[in-house]
């Protein structure tokens, strides 16, 4: 399987920013669609942002329209996060997945993927 390895979580105070990493070995992100999913605790994985490695189409929650930016450094094999006015509510753990889905409008399901990382941390204080 391809290895995803995400970096970049902490904590943080309110109205911060951070901005994640997520780095694939082994194969390259041509090709493939790469999401972020959030998990907070208690509660089930749910859909973050979008990137279509090859033609540069994203897509976001509505939670974080305007304060998220999910991005793509060919070069480095590495796809980022950049995460402002954060909120408490954003308090979860972060999964980079990669995947084909089948059609665009599953880029926002969980079991559309077929690789993940390991998560990262990211604690929202008020």
């Amino acid at each position: 399987q391809m290895q995803l390895v995400e970096s970049g979580g902490g904590l943080v105070q309110a109205g911060d920013s951070l901005s994640l990493s997520c780095a694939a070995s082994g194969r390259t992100f041509s090709s493939y669609t790469v999401a972020w999913f959030l998990q907070a605790p208690g509660k089930e994985r749910e859909f973050v942002a979008c990137v279509s490695w090859n033609t540069g189409i994203t897509l976001y929650a509505d939670s974080v329209k305007g304060r998220f930016t999910v991005s793509r450094a060919n070069a480095k094999n590495t796809v980022y996060l950049q995460m402002s006015s954060l909120k408490p509510e954003d308090t979860a753990v972060y999964y980079c997945a990669v995947g084909r889905p089948g059609y665009t409008s599953r880029r926002q399901w969980a079991n559309e993927y077929d690789y993940w990382g390991q998560g990262t941390q990211v604690t929202v204080s008020s």
